[in-house]
């Protein structure tokens, strides 16, 4: 079925919490595995069936915030999410306490139960209202980014319309361009101060409900983070110090004198790789996807079928158009056992990044659609973007097709850009974690605290007032998992230390490196994280030794280019 015709019908907040408290009573009844099995089948199918109902009105809200039909709907399951997870955890529960749990987990795996567990931690009834408020700050969040009007060269653009002219090879078009984008931020500063301020205290007095001394640790549970903690996080923090933070430095080092500019540049010097140009795709968004197609067709045949289903199925909405949420995600629609992927195309090389990149987290669940329970198709989430990043990666074979007589100096951007985004990530988690251990700072304390960061993980920005927003220790504002997602950020992170590793491995032996991919994907959400790195092969990000092999086998690559061609 086509994504359009997809009829949405809502499920009724009664239906949902009498069927919750139907299939509680019948587990806890069940005198047989074989019972006690059914009933877990059968609500593993209800739940399928409101993620289906609660994802389509997701979407078409993200594609046209405008739409006051879908807006209510979205802003119904923001309610009702929360309403409905004290039946949900009940079922947990009895689940955890079931006579027949090995049963369970020698069938279903041993992640079940850590899941569950890390939900019991992360919920309690007593949190129920913060969770619904906390839902809607970051839909009015999200809403207030893609309502973006910014007047510039005699057109008004969305902030992902920007984007080309902020890597514009016209230094005055492309320095006017970030001054243009930073002073619409500028002009909303309370709205995105107030927002955040209110979900900082929220988080924070959800997770002293819960007992924990701040949110950071409800946090980690609702990351489902089963197989690492602050601890691990830490080491990695210092290993991207000492390895990646020196290597993002000698490319921006080096870019500076491919310009004759002193070093550090300022943030829109920065975003302009090459006296050329930065890599542009060769052709527009139809002959991005066919060339797609011809690299998911070579790739594999189950990356093939699963693409055509995709283009099939009118299964992505890839264009930027107004009142659309920004950015790029993939999501599943369990119900009809597809995923769909969002984007926001913008003419630059990001275009093809992000169908790479939503692209394998789209195949990965693809991959493994039919699998039981529904929350193992999709693994943790620094586990999903082992998927997404490192398509990226094995995309480079084709990178030809995707960008013509750009193709060496796509490759070059690329992995450039996978090294100097370690440190910026790293940086996002570590702020996120000086908020949460101080809620009650200021606004001005935080963008302080970014500024600060700024300095220790991303020394190549000139922080001096030029550009308003950005140059001031305020573009943490634009990062909406910030707001919208915390914790997440470092996922990103592990994820690209993992991809860069199979990146790695595709220079000796591509096949080989796409073998490890395919045993990490096919698992879906069977194991941990550092389960399906260990099972497929791969080194921990964890292993200070994963990050100094990667930057070591990277500066090789980059020192053997000639970027004074471009």
């Amino acid at each position: 079925m086509k994504f359009g015709s997809m009829p949405y019908k809502r499920l009724e907040l009664k239906e949902m919490k009498d069927a919750l408290k139907t299939f509680t009573k019948r587990l806890e009844e069940a005198g047989t595995y074989e019972e006690a099995r059914e009933v877990f089948i059968s609500k593993d199918a209800f739940d399928r069936k409101a993620e289906t109902a609660r994802t389509l009105a997701s979407i078409r809200h993200s594609i046209d915030t405008r739409d006051a039909f879908y807006e209510a709907e979205a802003s119904y399951w923001n309610q009702a999410g929360p309403a409905v997870e004290e039946d949900n955890q009940a079922f947990i529960r009895a689940l955890a306490a079931s006579p027949f749990r090995a049963m369970f987990e020698q069938e279903f795996g041993k992640v079940l139960f850590l899941n569950a567990e890390m939900a019991m931690k992360a919920f309690s009834p007593a949190i129920i209202e913060e969770m619904q408020k906390e839902n809607d700050l970051a839909m009015a969040y999200e809403k207030l980014l893609a309502s973006a009007q910014i007047p510039f060269r005699g057109e008004v653009c969305t902030i992902s319309r920007m984007t080309p002219y902020k890597s514009s090879a016209d230094d005055a078009v492309r320095l006017a361009a970030w001054k243009a984008e930073g002073q619409w931020y500028k002009d909303h500063q309370d709205a995105l101060d107030s927002y955040y301020d209110e979900l900082v205290k929220l988080r924070d007095a959800m997770g002293r409900k819960l007992g924990y001394e701040n949110y950071i640790q409800m946090g980690y549970y609702r990351m489902e983070r089963t197989s690492y903690g602050r601890e691990d996080v830490e080491r990695f923090r210092a290993a991207v110090r000492e390895y990646l933070v020196p290597l993002a430095e000698e490319v921006y080092r080096k870019q500076a004198a491919r310009f004759g500019r002193d070093y550090p540049m300022s943030f829109a010097d920065n975003a302009l790789e090459f006296k050329t140009g930065n890599p542009k795709p060769a052709g527009g968004p139809a002959e991005i996807v066919e060339h797609a197609s011809v690299f998911y067709d070579a790739l594999s045949p189950e990356t093939s079928e699963f693409f055509r289903t995709m283009r099939e199925g009118e299964l992505m909405d890839l264009l930027s158009t107004d009142g659309k949420q920004g950015g790029g995600y993939c999501t599943s629609l369990p119900d009809y056992r597809v995923p769909f992927i969002f984007a926001n195309f913008n003419g630059t090389q990001g275009d093809v990044e992000v169908l790479t990149h939503e692209g394998g987290h789209a195949f990965a669940a693809y991959s493994n659609r039919d699998r039981i329970p529904l929350g193992q198709i999709w693994p943790g989430m620094e586990a999903c973007e082992v998927h997404s990043m490192s398509m990226e990666f094995l995309s480079w074979p084709w990178a030809e097709d995707f960008f013509g007589e750009d193709a060496d100096k796509f490759r070059f951007s690329h992995l450039a850009s996978a090294l100097t985004f370690i440190p910026y990530g790293t940086m996002v988690d570590h702020f996120q974690h000086i908020v949460y251990e101080h809620p009650d700072m200021t606004p001005a304390e935080r963008h302080a605290a970014w500024k600060e960061l700024m300095g220790e993980y991303t020394p190549w920005h000139r922080l001096d007032g030029e550009i308003p927003f950005y140059s001031e220790g305020q573009g943490w504002q634009r990062q909406h998992h910030i707001y919208s997602y915390p914790f997440y950020y470092i996922d990103y992170c592990l994820a690209q230390t993992a991809a860069l590793e199979i990146w790695a491995m595709s220079r000796k032996d591509f096949r080989d490196a796409f073998s490890h991919y395919m045993a990490y994907t096919k698992m879906g959400g069977s194991e941990t994280f550092t389960e399906l790195i260990r099972k497929a092969g791969l080194l921990s990000p964890f292993d200070k030794e994963c990050l100094r092999m990667v930057a070591e086998t990277a500066r090789e690559y980059l020192a053997g280019v000639d970027t004074g061609k471009w």
